[in-house]
């Protein structure tokens, strides 16, 4: 599993908004954009991610809109949080379990990062 492998984003950003919930701390949208120490990965598979985000219901507090029938823009994410639905797909899904596995192996691996 590679560290842009689309499960790997969606733990990493599902697991920062579920953090920056239960701490009562705001996010910042720097750590979660598409060039920020998250994701890093480039703005279409960005863009990806988040619509199927919102589209599962697992983000509320942002939108996107088709610009010109085919672009995408994602609003400002200053509002996002995590929606009970995906604190459950962040907790239950199975999937997501073997990145938790993965990431701890990458950081035993290179624990400077």
């Amino acid at each position: 599993m590679a560290k842009d492998d689309y499960f790997v984003i969606v733990y990493k950003i599902l697991a920062y908004l579920y953090v920056q919930l239960k701490a009562g701390e705001q996010i910042d949208p720097r750590l979660i954009s598409a060039d920020g120490y998250l994701c890093s990965v480039n703005d279409k598979y960005w863009t990806y991610i988040w619509v199927n985000l919102v589209d599962s219901g697992f983000v509320s507090g942002v939108s996107y809109e088709r610009a010109w029938g085919k672009d995408v823009v994602i609003s400002d994410l200053e509002d996002v949080q995590i929606t009970p639905a995906g604190i459950e797909y962040l907790c239950e899904n199975n999937r997501l379990k073997k990145v938790v596995e993965y990431l701890k192996d990458v950081k035993a691996i290179t624990p400077f990062i």
